[in-house]
């Protein structure tokens, strides 16, 4: 008699309804969609399509998105999907070609957004269907339990938007501007009256396609008047430092940096989302307000499940009020991340913006950083997340994105080993998101010459190869065949850590710090050293991470009496190191608990008290 056969596909669903139903918080894997499938290995700078080849979004193959989600990954952020400018020829698709004077690299930056009612015909296999293969990315993704994330560049697009793919009734960037004047509150753009835009004096790293002949590589870029750069700049030519392929967006705020626009009411950085969309309903205001609320619509309606908002400090905080609870209006669910980098502003972005979480970045991360290099104490740590101890759920953790050096490259830390006890840390230690950038998890190193710029961040101008990565892709095996054996274990390291993470009920609990009571122990515990530990109703984790290339074996971390009182323990304690299932004591004394600890070389331990 046969054996009943298996329906992969029930069983399939039933595991990813169980991990869904075992997160505890948002695990985002930031993933640059153009290098993620690409498994060309030549790495020429300045290279074309053809030699250093493209990621698709077809690469991203139900084993691959398996593995991402085994991770305990939730969200998946596509990052450089809108079609941006870009050298190659798409004419042929009804696409004009852009100019290389105003674009960097040849791939072009995903931050120069050139139509955003379409997505970048690189990533296609047929780019007369590109809109096509990211729906069926969006299904896929939703089918193996995650959600989607894309970028919005709310502050600038590129010098030559054109939307070929705008709904019915929509008009492009520009398309109405009076452009006899600088400022009006109904254009979407600032302008240079009287002056046309000049291209920047390029520096030897930055010469348009490295200094090859191309038809549009002239110098030259029709543009009259000048339009104001995307970083600010007013010059007609900006400096080759600013955001020259890019002109920034007009919100309603004068040249003199006044508002043109209502502002908020007193006390509605207290008031729910929908008092917010509330008040807007009644108002007039700029034109460009009213052009990114289509564009999210848009893409929501799309089944986008999130944005992660690019520089959204350089838009007004009444525009994110309006467009924030737009967006909740129509998905109270949907995923809102957004890059603030003065911490003075972090409040009101999330209570008067309605921003779901901002990055970490100025405080926390460069904090951690300054650890990591061996130059920092864990105690400045400490106090930078005490100083966001009242937001801190809504700040979003990292290690690396496509803005910061990766770990293993010699401009940070030089060795991926010393991002382990950071994981740990990062991850743990509040309730807040965490974000992986793909790579990360087999130690990328970043070292490749792309061409645009320098390396130790992996590119996002070119078309190139991700070595590390590629050894884990396995040429669309996603199965880590070709990594070397310190990159697998890094690799089942980083899959321990996130679905602690993502799932222990311990993360959403209280973090008590550690630090201090064992630092003033007779031990080898030190400023290298991080302990805390996280407690919720029913589970309690102790933390111990070594930021140090060292084997000690008398590293004492200190529970006071208060958290001994509180946890109701009044005898020696069997304790499980959640990453190794290794067993240890804390012994109980009359006012602390105390766990002697070996440590090795950047080593954490995630101890399960019972």
């Amino acid at each position: 008699m046969d054996a009943p056969k298996t329906d992969t596909a029930k069983l399939e669903s039933d595991d990813v309804a169980q991990n869904a139903q075992a997160q505890q918080r948002p695990i985002v894997y930031q993933v640059f969609t153009r290098l993620f499938g690409n498994t060309k290995t030549n790495n020429v700078p300045w290279g074309t399509i053809e030699e250093n080849g493209v990621g698709k979004f077809s690469d991203f193959t139900p084993t691959a998105l398996t593995e991402i989600r085994e991770m305990g990954v939730s969200h998946i952020w596509y990052t450089g999907v809108p079609h941006h400018a870009l050298v190659a020829d798409y004419t042929e698709y009804g696409i004009s070609l852009d100019d290389p004077d105003v674009i960097k690299g040849r791939a072009g930056s995903p931050y120069a957004v050139k139509d955003y009612y379409n997505v970048n015909p690189d990533l296609a296999d047929d780019p007369a269907r590109r809109l096509e293969e990211f729906e069926a990315l969006i299904q896929r993704t939703h089918d193996h339990g995650m959600k989607v994330i894309i970028d919005i560049v709310p502050n600038h697009v590129a010098r030559q938007y054109e939307s070929l793919s705008k709904p019915d009734g929509v008009e492009d960037f520009g398309a109405n501007d009076d452009t006899n004047i600088a400022y009006s509150r109904e254009n979407n753009f600032y302008y240079v009256p009287g002056k046309p835009f000049e291209v920047p004096t390029f520096s030897e790293d930055t010469t348009p396609l490295g200094g090859e002949d191309h038809p549009l590589a002239d110098d030259q870029f029709a543009e009259n008047p000048a339009k104001w750069t995307g970083n600010g700049a007013r010059a007609a030519k900006p400096d080759v430092n600013d955001w020259y392929e890019t002109v920034k967006v007009n919100y309603g705020v004068k040249p003199d940096g006044s508002y043109d626009f209502p502002q908020l009411p007193e006390g509605y950085e207290n008031q729910p989302v929908s008092v917010h969309y509330s008040f807007w309903q009644d108002k007039t205001l700029p034109d460009s307000w009213y052009k990114f609320e289509d564009i999210v619509h848009y893409w929501l309606d799309k089944g986008v499940d999130g944005f992660r908002f690019d520089m959204a400090e350089m838009v007004p905080v009444e525009f994110w009020s309006f467009l924030n609870s737009s967006i909740k209006q129509k998905n109270p669910d949907a995923f809102l991340l957004a890059e603030v980098y003065q911490p003075d502003k972090y409040r009101d972005y999330l209570h008067a913006g309605k921003m779901d979480y901002l990055y970490d970045k100025v405080g926390f991360y460069d904090a951690l950083k300054t650890v990591m290099q061996g130059n920092g104490k864990v105690s400045t740590v400490i106090q930078e997340h005490k100083d966001v101890a009242d937001i801190s759920s809504h700040m979003l953790h990292f290690l690396e994105n496509h803005d910061e050096q990766r770990i293993a490259s010699p401009d940070f830390a030089g060795n991926a080993e010393i991002g382990k006890p950071a994981l740990v840390v990062s991850s743990l230690i509040s309730s807040s998101p965490f974000m992986i950038y793909f790579g990360q998890e087999v130690g990328e190193d970043g070292s490749e010459d792309a061409g645009f710029g320098k390396p130790t961040r992996t590119s996002i101008f070119d078309y190139i190869g991700v070595p590390a990565h590629q050894r884990w892709m396995n040429h669309g095996k996603f199965d880590g065949g070709k990594l070397t054996e310190q990159e697998k274990a890094l690799r089942v390291y980083y899959k321990k850590v996130l679905n602690i993470a993502a799932t222990h009920p311990a993360m959403n609990g209280e973090f008590i710090s550690l630090h201090d009571t064992s630092l003033a122990a007779d031990s080898d515990y030190s400023e290298q050293h991080f302990a805390f530990a996280r407690q919720s109703d029913t589970q309690k984790l102790i933390v111990v991470s070594q930021f140090a290339e060292a084997t000690m074996e008398n590293v004492q971390v200190v529970l006071p009496e208060s958290v001994i009182k509180r946890w109701g323990l009044t005898e020696n304690v069997e304790i499980t190191d959640l990453l190794t299932g290794e067993t240890s004591s804390l012994t109980i004394a009359k006012d602390n608990g105390t766990i002697t600890v070996p440590m090795s070389s950047w080593e954490s331990k995630v101890y399960v008290v019972e």
